[in-house]
């Protein structure tokens, strides 16, 4: 009886019914519209990927934290970006998902105005300055107070860190990223290994291997362990920088010789392999206009330098700027001056090749 009663009140009802079509339909558009947003999304993790992989545009972000500034590059684009560009990257040891660790390497990335070339000046990690909140510590140390305890925020640890060296050097940094170990493996893999040429030999502490002086390929296992040493090394920390900039110089040499630097798609896929380990920031504006700034580049064979800095000071091998120094070198990173600067100081200048 009462399933009898059931029917018929459907029976009855059913002429109120909305027709499903048009429900389907939205429902398709609104799928559509979330899968063209992802799609977005992902293309931006990609792009900025690729200022890390030139070495002019790549520090990290993971998944989660990329989608704030990819969205960026879904808003419509505008002109090329004019006059002088400096981009912060940062190698941190581990990955996204492990406990924070300091910033291994900060290598912040100066285009000038007149897009002669790039230039890839290191800053130590021991370097002593000001950390908001924090008072005065070691450089690398900004990574690790922004990224916080327990699950790093990677995100945090590159904002705070860029505003340290945007207070130590007096520029504006438009973007960023933060590079993990276990991306760059998969870069390198990916572009057939890196060449390198290290003027002396490096031992490994962590797998005992030998690298020996002179030029070699290294696949990414092996880069990442170059990458890492800093005990054994004569100048410790310092050298390491050098090697990171070998490194850098290596991998933008390689993805021009594969032609990747100018052709998107293959771009694209490259970094679409790193996509899900890669953090990313900028200063607000599109980073999709950055990228237009590349084929004006009359050279992407960068200039290697580092901050002149003192000896270390105390057991903390704490490192100052150069009194004497380092005022003068800022001073042409500031005015864009950098290619007068290295005429007047060529033994500044980092061996990258």
């Amino acid at each position: 009886m009462i399933e009898d009663e059931l029917r018929a009140a459907f029976a009855r009802h059913e002429a109120l019914t909305p027709p499903a079509g048009p429900l389907r339909s939205a429902i398709d558009r609104l799928a559509a519209a979330r899968r063209r947003r992802r799609l977005r999304l992902r293309a931006g993790g990609a792009a900025l990927a690729l200022l890390g992989v030139l070495g002019i545009g790549v520090p990290q972000l993971t998944p989660d934290r990329v989608a704030e500034d990819a969205t960026l590059l879904a808003e419509p684009a505008g002109p090329a970006p004019t006059g002088a560009l400096n981009i912060l990257l940062l190698g941190v040891d581990g990955t996204a998902k492990e406990p924070t660790r300091l910033a291994d390497s900060v290598l912040l990335v100066h285009i000038p105005a007149d897009r002669s070339r790039p230039y890839l000046i290191s800053l130590p990690r021991d370097l002593a300055v000001p950390i908001p909140g924090r008072g005065i510590d070691k450089l690398n140390a900004a990574f690790l107070y922004g990224a916080g305890k327990g699950r790093p925020d990677l995100g945090g640890g590159y904002l705070l860190t860029r505003q340290v060296v945007a207070d130590l050097t007096g520029v504006r940094v438009n973007a960023g990223a933060v590079l993990t170990y276990p991306v760059l493996r998969r870069l390198t893999d990916e572009v057939d290994g890196v060449e390198v040429c290290l003027p002396r030999e490096v031992p490994s502490m962590h797998t005992k291997r030998v690298f020996p002086s002179g030029c070699q390929r290294l696949d990414g296992a092996a880069s990442v362990d170059l990458l890492r040493q800093r005990r054994e090394l004569p100048e410790g920390g310092l050298d390491r920088d050098r090697h990171a900039q070998l490194f850098a110089a290596g991998l933008i040499r390689r993805a021009g010789e594969q032609g990747v630097l100018t052709d998107p798609v293959r771009l694209l896929a490259l970094v679409g392999t790193v996509g899900a380990e890669l953090v990313v920031g900028s200063d607000g504006s599109p980073l999709v206009d950055l990228l237009k700034v590349l084929p004006d580049l009359r050279s992407v064979d960068p200039i290697g330098l580092s901050l002149p800095v003192g000896p270390p000071e105390g057991l903390g091998w704490r490192l100052s700027p150069d009194p004497e120094e380092a005022p003068a070198f800022l001073a042409a990173l500031r005015e864009d001056r950098l290619a007068q600067w290295v005429a007047q100081h060529p033994e500044r200048v980092n061996r990258i090749r």
